[in-house]
């Protein structure tokens, strides 16, 4: 969009102004590389410093720096969340497709809202629907039967396989597969005997979804997740997984079979959650953690050994080798000890 004055932002943002509400802004900036036009932001205090030689036309700062900054000040009590929501107000994203391009292929059964747009090579199979202002990009199969909501944006290549539901206002990044058939198999005798996967996948509404996430179909019943959750790239979300309302996971993650994730959790990247196995509202996972069984409190854990230098980390492995032996030797000297 074009440029927005400062007043005009200080009442979206509902901040408080100090100096020229007349300037305009065009866009957002880091503090070091803003300029005229510009704004940015200050959210964490190690970076005030940066306040003195900054060239930005406003920046947004919570109350107790205000005074930091000579120039156009908006004061609020969170200047990131103050950032995302300007970010919003200047987004120059393209959209995912415009008008329906003469390459698509739209069954004639299929349902399709007020003001959709389909990129071209697209497919839209037969009983699927999809809500008005919807966006689907270049390459996007929706298949049979499968639901896709009101101003909901699937970018390039993204595959939705036959009865998946995906609500309204989601956004799914490139080439990203929601709905192929999960992980299931019988073995009679060393051979490997598939297991027809006859559930679905149910996506809730202001869900987003990173590029190259592969989200599988139930077995029997639906994988879910629900309104509000944000997942990153290149994650394998499992058969039967539910992720409960606000959970954040971040890149690379790993969530096995018919696991139940809470509300509000928040798994760091490159994490492995085992499968048939429930974490509580409210979980924080750091980065590469490996969950093996459920966790029934609120809280933050951890796995994994911090990185070490190698000659360090070697004596550490080694020493991880023998805790058998130690834990042996070491209840040999309290038996001694006790008799």
């Amino acid at each position: 969009m074009a440029g927005i004055t400062l007043a005009e932002i200080a009442v979206k943002l509902d901040a408080e102004l100090r100096g020229n509400g007349d300037v305009v802004i065009e866009s957002v900036a880091a503090m070091g590389q803003a300029g005229e036009g510009q704004i940015t932001f200050l959210s964490n205090s190690k970076y005030r410093k940066q306040l003195v030689d900054c060239a930005a036309s406003a920046v947004m700062l919570k109350a107790d720096d205000a005074d930091s900054f000579a120039g156009n000040v908006l004061i609020m009590n969170d200047p990131y969340l103050g950032f995302a929501k300007v970010a919003q107000l200047l987004d120059t994203t393209p959209a995912a497709a415009v008008d329906i391009a003469p390459s698509a292929y739209i069954a004639e059964d299929a349902v399709i809202g007020e003001g959709v747009s389909v990129g071209h090579n697209a497919v839209i199979e037969s009983g699927a629907r999809i809500g008005d202002h919807a966006q689907i990009g270049a390459g996007c199969f929706i298949g049979k039967d499968a639901v896709i909501g009101a101003r909901t944006k699937l970018w390039a290549n993204v595959t939705i396989y036959h009865r998946v539901e995906l609500g309204s206002d989601c956004l799914v990044q490139s080439s990203t597969v929601i709905g192929a058939d999960g992980f299931g198999y019988a073995n009679d005798k060393g051979e490997w005997v598939k297991i027809p996967q006859l559930g679905s996948v149910r996506i809730g509404n202001r869900v987003e979804i990173g590029a190259c996430t592969t989200i599988d179909r139930g077995a029997l019943e639906d994988t879910i997740i629900e309104d509000n959750v944000i997942i990153d790239n290149q994650m394998q979300i499992a058969h039967n997984v539910q992720i409960g309302y606000g959970t954040a996971m971040a890149g690379g993650t790993i969530v096995a079979g018919s696991t139940k994730i809470g509300k509000y959790c928040i798994i760091g990247g490159a994490s492995v959650l085992n499968g048939h196995i429930e974490i509580a509202d409210g979980v924080t996972i750091t980065g590469m953690g490996m969950v093996m069984r459920s966790i029934e409190e609120k809280g933050m854990f951890s796995s994994g050994i911090p990185l070490q230098p190698n000659k360090e980390w070697r004596k550490t492995a080694a020493r991880v080798m023998k805790i058998d032996e130690m834990n042996k030797r070491l209840k040999a000297v309290e038996k001694k000890l006790a008799d």
